[in-house]
C-alpha cells in the first residue's frame, strides 16, 4: 500500500526562499514513512514548480498527490495566491483559504478586522503609493510620537522592518520600501512592551479551536523581533512565558479571536505587545514557520505533540474537507 500521498510545497518566489526551505525540510523529515509518500515539491525563485529536480506544471503534479501542505512563506505562499492554484486542480491542502490567507497577510485590513472584533491595535497611517511618501513622512512626523515603525504592507517575517524617528530617516524608510517594490506602506505608533506570540490548532483535543501556550520574546539587546533576530538565534523564546496568568490567558483568546476574525483555518499564530496599557494586536501568521528556531514548534513541545503528530493532524483536516 502506497499510503497517503504528500506533496509538500516549499521555496517559492518571495523574500522568505531560504526561510521556506527549512520548513519545506521540517515537514518531509517529519511526515511518518508508514503512513505517507512524500513527493518534495520544489517552486523557484521564478515561480516554476519542480518535481524530483525537474521543472513541471502544477496541472502535472497535482494529480498525483492526495493532498498538500504548503511550506511557504510570504508573497504566493501566504497571501492566497498558491491556495488559487491548488482550488483549481481541486487539490486539498492545510491552512487557510485565498481570502483569509490574504487577509492575513495585508496588515491594514487584518488590523481593521481584529479591532471590529475587540483587539487593541497600535494608530497607523497607510501609505499606498511612493510619490505621497513625502507628504506622508511630513503626517507622520507632525501627529506621532517618534520613533515610528515602518513595515511592508504584506511582506511577512519581519522583512523590511525598521524602527525610526525624524522626518528624514521615516521619508527615507518609506521610500526604500517601495523601491525594493513593497505594495504598500504602514507606519505604525510603536507600542513599547515585551514582544509575545500564540497560536492555535483546529480539531485538537476535543476543541473546535485550541489555544497553544503563549511565547514570551525576547530579542537581543537594542534590537526588536526583527527578521535577523528571528532567524539567527539570539533571541530567547520562553515558553512557559513570565507572564501573569492574566496576561496568558488573554493573549490565548486573542490569538483565537484573530483566528476566527480574518476566517483563518486549520492553524495560525499572531503576534503581540504586551504593553502597560494591555495587550496589543500587531500581526497574524497564516502558515507560520517551522524551522528549529520557529515559534509553533517550542509551543507544540510545551503541550506535548510531537512534530510528526502535528503534521499528520494537518494532513486530516485538510482530507476531511474533500
Amino acid at each position: 500500500m502506497r499510503g497517503i500521498v504528500v506533496g509538500v510545497l516549499r521555496g517559492g518566489p518571495s523574500r522568505e526562499h531560504e526561510v521556506s526551505l527549512k520548513t519545506g525540510h521540517a515537514i518531509v523529515s517529519n511526515l511518518s514513512p508508514e503512513q505517507f509518500t512524500v513527493r518534495d515539491i520544489y517552486i523557484d525563485r521564478a515561480g516554476v514548480w519542480h518535481e524530483r529536480g525537474r521543472p513541471s506544471a502544477p496541472e502535472r503534479i497535482l494529480p498525483a498527490v492526495d493532498v498538500v501542505l504548503i511550506g511557504l512563506h510570504g508573497e504566493y505562499g501566504e497571501d492566497g495566491e498558491v491556495q488559487k492554484v491548488l482550488e483549481r486542480y481541486g487539490t486539498p491542502y492545510a491552512g487557510s483559504n485565498p481570502y483569509g490567507s490574504f487577509l492575513a497577510m495585508h496588515k491594514k485590513l487584518a488590523k481593521e478586522r481584529v479591532k471590529e472584533a475587540g483587539l487593541r491595535v497600535a494608530r497607523d497611517y497607510l501609505i499606498e503609493s511612493a510619490d505621497d511618501a513625502e507628504e506622508a513622512a511630513r503626517e507622520i512626523t507632525r501627529n506621532f510620537l517618534q520613533p515610528v515603525v515602518v513595515k511592508p504592507l504584506r511582506w511577512g517575517s519581519s522583512v523590511g522592518v525598521s524602527i525610526v524617528g525624524g522626518y528624514q530617516p521615516v521619508h527615507e524608510a518609506i521610500r526604500a520600501l517601495f523601491e525594493a517594490g513593497a505594495e504598500g506602506v504602514l507606519v505604525e505608533e510603536r507600542i513599547t512592551g515585551r514582544e509575545a506570540t500564540a497560536g492555535v490548532l483546529e480539531k485538537f483535543r476535543g476543541e473546535d479551536i485550541y489555544m497553544l501556550p503563549p511565547i514570551e520574546i525576547v530579542p537581543p539587546e537594542g534590537d526588536f523581533f526583527s527578521y535577523d533576530a528571528k532567524y539567527s538565534g539570539a533571541t530567547r523564546e520562553i515558553c512557559p512565558t513570565r507572564f501573569s496568568k492574566q496576561v496568558n490567558e488573554e493573549l490565548m483568546r486573542a490569538a483565537k479571536t484573530a483566528h476566527e476574525a480574518l476566517g483563518l483555518r486549520d492553524y495560525s499564530r499572531s503576534d503581540f505587545i504586551v504593553s502597560p496599557r494591555g495587550v496589543y494586536y500587531l500581526e497574524t501568521n497564516p502558515l507560520p514557520a517551522m524551522t528549529s528556531e520557529s515559534l509553533i514548534p517550542k509551543s507544540l513541545e510545551t503541550i506535548g505533540l510531537p512534530f510528526p503528530d502535528f503534521f499528520s493532524h494537518l494532513v486530516e483536516l485538510a482530507l476531511n474537507r474533500k
